[in-house]
């Protein structure tokens, strides 16, 4: 029976994208994004409320659509699957989309007046931190593919080393503090891999937590048994979080973990509980939502840099960024899906 909670949830956090990088336009981390409208405070606290656990969510998920898939398919068909999902249309993403977003970053912030043809030509013979932000190459948005393409053939053979039924009883006998103890070797291995806050270490351990843990619906019922404590305690963690990243610009690693492990629970709970279910609206997003993702960044950058340039006041910047680049994307869906060949390049359906 398909578990309609797991693209729901999916949904949701690929849709949190259009806030958070809107908000990332004003970040004050430290780090500009490709376009920059200054330092604010808010809007920097804003992404805190979900920036913990809303990507980390989505290798759990990764994780447990691994095993449902590797009942229904050998491993041959699996890897073939891999490439065809993820290894293209990073490829695809790579070639048409990422170059879009470093073009703006050197008008925005370079004065840039060349041509997008010159632009691309330097994207993919430049490379300085990888962040594209001065307009060399950089994977951009699209980490989260490369990450998962890799760490989905990497885990292949863990896999098939320790077969899911010999961890599923002990992840059964785990009591509810054990579980939410996991948060430990979830923040130790952070800090392996780690490219610029992104850690292949991390989302590692999540994906094979997905494919071993929240895989077995006995541990799902085990967290919606205890869903008032869980909730309670990411409730309390999660402002006080937040508060001390706005009150003092406090956004410690041990304090990052241990909110993003209790917001995966908190999402398993909810989605268990509240969003198990299909409409018409849920069935179409579920189709939509990786060819969202893959759009998404390239069109709010560009809407984003017009914005800057044309509207000063803040809070219609971020209405029109948000909301617009959220149309936009979903008619460039709608229209790409209709074009054969690219339609496929870029993933979709």
């Amino acid at each position: 029976m398909r578990k309609y909670y797991l693209d729901n949830l999916r949904t949701i956090m690929i849709l949190f994208l259009f806030p958070v990088h809107t908000f990332m336009i004003w970040n004050n981390y430290g780090g500009k994004f490709y376009v920059w409208g200054g330092e604010n405070k808010l809007l920097s606290s804003l992404i805190i409320i979900v920036n913990p656990w809303f990507m980390a969510l989505l290798f759990v998920i990764a994780g447990m659509c691994t095993r449902y898939s590797l009942e229904k398919r050998d491993t041959k068909k699996f890897i073939k699957e891999r490439f065809s999902k993820l290894f293209i249309p990073l490829i695809g993403g790579m070639l048409l989309l990422v170059p879009i977003q470093t073009f703006y970053a050197r008008k925005f912030f370079f004065g840039y007046t060349g041509s997008r043809f010159e632009n691309y030509k330097y994207f993919f013979t430049h490379c300085t931190d990888l962040s594209g932000y001065d307009g060399s190459f950089t994977p951009g948005h699209l980490w989260f593919i490369l990450f998962l393409f890799i760490i989905s053939l990497s885990a292949l053979p863990i896999i098939k080393y320790i077969p899911y039924k010999k961890f599923a009883v002990k992840f059964e006998k785990a009591n509810i503090i054990t579980i939410i103890l996991l948060f430990i070797p979830v923040w130790i291995l952070y800090y392996i891999g780690n490219f610029g806050g992104y850690s292949l270490g991390k989302y590692f351990i999540l994906f094979l937590l997905g494919y071993y843990m929240f895989s077995n619906e006995k541990i799902i019922d085990k967290l919606t048994d205890n869903k008032k404590v869980i909730l309670g305690l990411f409730v309390v963690l999660q402002a006080i979080l937040v508060t001390g990243y706005y009150q003092y610009s406090y956004y410690g690693d041990f304090a990052v973990s241990l909110v993003c492990w209790l917001g995966i629970l908190a999402c398993l709970i909810l989605g268990k509980c509240y969003l198990n279910k299909e409409t018409k609206l849920t069935e179409y997003f579920s189709k939509a939502s990786f060819p969202i993702y893959l759009l998404h960044q390239s069109i709010l950058v560009a809407l984003g840099y017009y914005t800057l340039s044309f509207i000063d006041h803040l809070f219609l910047q971020v209405i029109i960024i948000m909301l617009g680049s959220f149309v936009l994307t979903m008619l460039c869906y709608e229209v790409l899906k209709r074009i054969p060949y690219l339609n496929k390049l870029l993933g979709i359906k």
